[in-house]
């Protein structure tokens, strides 16, 4: 994808190539696409970025990052990323006729990291093709701390030819970088690393539910945990937000949900019993039943408290 252009060493002639840097479309600049478009821009990527929220658009113009209007414009880009909350609002972008497909030009690479259905993936890669875009699921694990950091698992479906074109761009957003497979299995991976997540936020919750119960320090468990073979990233990261009681979201329920959700349908279409990630569902709902979609993913702990009746 990065274009080449041919310099000349001085006195010599001798032909150097160098591969310069594909412009950059970036669709979605919310808490994760934002310090994602600032992890490319330090690494020297030119960006322009689309967002449907106006708020959005002057904040970008405040940091002095070049914003966009329509999708038009982004579509004039060389390379095009989209990160948005669910499967409906890609397919509003891709799918539909207000969308951005007929800007397209053949030999765009086209990547979107939202986490939606596998098959939405497939059936907006398929529409892709017929324009001679190239397209890549490459939904993204690690939340806003990776998002800022720079160290975002990714986990990528399509064509290997696409993806190792695009391993310069993705090496700019994160770390672990894995080529799932074929279209849509970049969704399937993003699913199973959810069912994971939710369980060990499950797992965490209602152990702390016990230890407190009988009067443990919580504190000191997490702890003795952090240091035995039930450790988890969930338990470093999120445990102390549980015990603090912080609800601030860094991925919210509602989104820990449609993951979920999404998991589930995918279960459902394999014919693929799911116990445990039917109980984890069931948790999340009572959760938002309360109100607390927009809440932390860790605000798990506040289904248990009531549950147990404790505060």
């Amino acid at each position: 994808m990065p274009r080449t252009i041919k310099v000349y060493y001085k006195n010599f002639g001798k032909e150097k190539l160098i591969k310069s840097k594909p412009t950059i479309g970036f669709i979605g600049a919310g808490n994760m696409g934002l310090p994602m478009v600032k992890s490319l821009i330090k690494k020297g990527f030119e960006v322009k970025v689309y967002d449907i929220n106006p708020n959005i658009t002057k904040k970008l113009e405040k940091d002095n990052i070049k914003a966009v209007n329509n999708l038009r414009a982004v579509a004039s880009n060389q390379f095009i990323i989209s990160i948005l909350p669910d499967t409906q609002n890609v397919e509003s972008v891709y799918n539909s006729d207000t969308g951005i497909n007929s800007y397209l030009k053949p030999g765009t690479i086209v990547v979107d990291m939202s986490t939606i259905s596998s098959s939405s993936a497939i059936e907006i890669g398929k529409n892709l093709q017929k324009k001679q875009v190239e397209f890549l699921d490459a939904p993204v694990s690690g939340g806003v701390k990776g998002a800022l950091n720079a160290n975002l698992s990714i986990m990528v479906g399509g064509k290997k030819v696409t993806y190792k074109k695009s391993l310069d761009v993705l090496n700019s957003l994160g770390e672990n970088i894995i080529y799932a497979g074929k279209l849509g299995m970049g969704q399937v991976f993003k699913m199973c690393n959810q069912i994971m997540v939710g369980s060990h936020i499950q797992a965490m919750c209602e152990a702390f539910a016990l230890c407190k119960s009988k009067g443990g320090d919580l504190k000191l468990l997490k702890e003795t945990l952090i240091g035995g073979s039930a450790n988890s990233w969930m338990l470093e990261n999120l445990g102390k937000d549980v015990i603090d009681k912080n609800e601030n979201a860094g991925f919210r329920i509602d989104l820990q949900l449609k993951d979920l959700k999404l998991a589930s349908e995918a279960a459902f279409e394999s014919g693929v019993p799911l116990p445990g990630l039917s109980l984890v569902l069931a948790l999340y709902l009572e959760a938002r039943a309360h109100n607390e979609g927009k809440n932390g993913n860790q605000s798990l702990f506040k289904t248990y408290d009531r549950m147990s009746n404790q505060k």
